[in-house]
């Protein structure tokens, strides 16, 4: 008998969603696969998983230590926590203007290219104090939490400048210490071409290549070195030098591509082995043909594609049938998602690019931690992984799409320990 710190018994479904044999993101019907336990149970000793089976056979072969704590799972659904593999979350202000300009039929590269846009969260950004940044950010956080979600990745890119950009990430890291959440640390220094760069681009990208990403790796706070391949602001040989010059400084290089107009991003992505592309909203034959062959993630993002009102989203099941590892993220940023729920993400999966319900959890936890270089750690209700998962006052699996633009979420378990038990909105009556 082997005592553990938690012991969770009696889910109707233990959403398990096993790892592929191959290693790597989940392909084609792999994706599917959830592997279901009925009457499941999970026992957890630390910050780790070390036992998943039928409730008789867990009970028979765990046992709780003092002070150890149990969640009874009847009438629920235990899966893993979302991770959340695609954000802006650290920004000041928000930009609610652009979106009735938007609905008044301009575009939002129109309204980025009067001063709109990511610029003018640059703006507010480098206005605001430190303290006014982490609290906003944080409540973010909490309300992620609340949806399910137990890792984020965070990007920088609404500072562009090159100790602001470092700034960025230092409240990054400090998001990271001060909230219970997983945070995945991303350089965007090459967000967007900041005002006094406009009319000389290369000039930004060399001041990117010589001085901002090195100063940024040897921070030894970002992952990942990030770019917006798009037309309007970084082409395609731009930002493979970026790219290229964050892979020189030990930065694993990931993509903004083809959200507006097929651009080559995805191909870019392919040739540098990024460990993600995303968004991809008009991403070509050719580039999904690439991104399949070299194993990137296709991180979709169809809250934003939803949020500008396109009529095209991504097109996922091209993708899965491409056999391309695809995940879901919200893209939590102030412009173009203003949105924190990826229970709803999950939902436009299914009802906007034709995903299945069990495609799209899958998406958004397994394949979103292999987005972030993660598949062997969160994403999973495994042996051996962090004990990162939330418990669904619900019968099914299915429930998430099913149920648009809510949460069922009862319980939140964060490596290993209780964070959120029994919340659930409270009976109003009388």
């Amino acid at each position: 008998m082997r005592d553990v710190s938690l012991l969770i018994t009696g889910a109707d479904q233990l959403v398990t969603v096993p790892p592929p044999t191959g290693g790597g993101g989940k392909r084609g019907a792999d994706l599917a696969e959830l592997g279901i336990i009925e009457n499941g149970a999970l026992a957890a000793d630390g910050e780790r998983i070390v036992a998943v089976g039928t409730t008789g056979e867990i009970e028979a072969t765990c046992g709780l230590r003092p002070r150890g704590e149990r969640i009874d799972a009847r009438g629920c659904v235990v899966l893993p926590g979302f991770v959340d593999p695609h954000t802006h979350v650290l920004f000041a202000g928000t930009r609610e203007w652009e979106f009735e300009e938007r609905l008044r039929g301009r575009s939002y590269m129109e309204i980025a290219a009067a001063g709109g846009g990511i610029r003018s969260s640059v703006r507010m950004f480098r206005k605001a104090d430190d303290a006014t940044l982490l609290s906003e950010s944080l409540q973010r956080l909490d309300r992620m939490a609340a949806y399910g979600t137990t890792t984020v990745e965070i990007k920088t890119g609404y500072a562009l400048d090159p100790e602001q950009e470092l700034r960025a990430l230092r409240l990054i890291g400090a998001l990271g210490q001060q909230h219970a959440l997983s945070i995945v640390p991303t350089y965007l220094g090459a967000h967007e071409v900041p005002d006094d760069y406009r009319d000389r681009v290369d000039d930004y990208v060399e001041l990117l290549t010589e001085r901002m990403i090195p100063e940024a790796a040897e921070l030894g706070i970002a992952r990942f070195c990030d770019v917006f391949c798009e037309k309007g602001v970084f082409d395609v040989p731009q930002s493979r030098r970026i790219l290229q010059a964050g892979l020189g400084a030990g930065l694993r290089p990931k993509l903004h591509a083809d959200e507006i107009e097929p651009f080559g991003g995805a191909e870019l992505a392919a040739e540098l082995g990024a460990v993600s592309a995303d968004h991809l909203g008009r991403v070509s034959p050719a580039g999904i043909a690439a991104l399949a062959e070299a194993g990137v993630v296709a991180v979709l993002l169809p809250g934003t594609l939803f949020s500008l009102a396109a009529k095209q989203y991504a097109p996922a099941r091209a993708m899965i049938d491409a056999g391309v590892s695809v995940a879901l993220a919200t893209d939590c940023n102030p412009g173009s998602s203003m949105t924190d729920a990826m229970p709803w993400v999950i939902a436009l999966a299914c009802l906007q690019m034709q995903m299945t319900p069990a495609e799209a959890i899958s998406a958004a936890t397994y394949n979103a931690a292999a987005a972030l270089g993660l598949e062997g750690e969160v994403g999973s209700l495994t042996p051996g992984y962090r004990a990162d998962l939330q418990l669904l006052a619900a019968p099914s699996y299915a429930r998430l799409p099913y149920h648009v633009g809510s949460s069922d979420l009862r319980d939140l378990v964060v490596g290993g320990r209780i964070r959120l038990r029994n919340a659930a909105p409270p009976a109003l009556r009388g």
